[in-house]
């Protein structure tokens, strides 16, 4: 696992945003898989403006988010669908059909899960894949104890969970229990991952993902067996790491062919 340590979330969210354009400039047919939340905001801001003024084409883009709330319609404020068109899709030249979001009030969820797992592959894969993190380690909504071979499905969100998203409802009773969520070995199976996490709140579950052990209580600890795994992150995100020095040293001497 690649470790990138900025300053603040607006250097980090630009580094990030520049594997993005890349990708999509080396391959303008990416698969994209992405995430919703204040984490990955800065990150579309930006290539929102590279697309407006350096013509960032998104024309034959396909995306997949990684989850949504089970019950809410689209237009729901508190959707992702509604987060991501607001956010990003209705600021580029993405086409609709080659978006995908989970179908929060699909009648059969099991079968709907199976679906979004067949569309990615028939989609060639996921290319590279945006994460945030949970303050317990989770990513998607796969939750501290979730299986990491687990596959889309239905989960039941912690009561920390439904109390850190309670801000888009109002109250974390309105939080709904159930989410769709890809599954930890779907994100593992994508052929990048760049993780993202901001702030002091996130340091003791980047800790755990980046230097702690592999364990399911931590869900995020799995990328350290993916191949191509990218964590970037700013100071307070990293107060707990122990090799802070080491990452830093290896980022500053990076061949000019792999530098951003």
């Amino acid at each position: 696992m690649e470790i990138i340590i900025q300053p603040n979330a607006d250097e980090a969210s630009m580094i990030a945003a520049r594997h993005v354009a890349r990708l999509v400039r080396d391959k303008p047919n990416a698969v994209l898989g992405l995430a919703t939340g204040s984490t990955p905001l800065m990150m579309y801001r930006e290539l929102v403006r590279m697309h407006k003024e350096q013509g960032l084409d998104f024309s034959e883009v396909t995306t997949f988010n990684l989850d949504e709330y089970v019950g809410l319609s689209p237009d729901h404020p508190a959707s992702y669908h509604a987060f991501m068109w607001d956010n990003f899709f209705s600021h580029i030249n993405v086409k609709r059909e080659r978006v995908h979001v989970p179908d929060g009030q699909s009648s059969h969820v099991p079968a709907f899960c199976r679906k979004y797992e067949e569309a990615i592959v028939a989609a060639g894969g996921i290319d590279l894949q945006v994460l945030g993190i949970g303050s317990d380690g989770h990513i998607g909504f796969n939750e501290p104890s979730s299986s990491l071979a687990s596959r889309t499905r239905i989960k039941t969100l912690t009561a920390q969970t439904r109390e850190d998203n309670a801000k888009a409802f109002g109250s974390a009773d309105q939080v709904p229990f159930h989410v769709i969520t890809m599954g930890v070995g779907t994100i593992m199976d994508t052929r990048h991952v760049i993780i993202l996490a901001f702030g002091e709140k996130k340091a003791e579950a980047i800790a755990g993902a980046v230097e702690g052990p592999i364990t399911a209580m931590n869900p995020a600890s799995i990328l350290q067996m993916h191949p191509v795994a990218t964590c970037i992150i700013d100071e307070g995100a990293a107060t707990k790491l122990k090799r802070t020095e080491y990452y830093r040293w290896v980022y500053d001497r990076k061949p000019d062919w792999q530098k951003l």
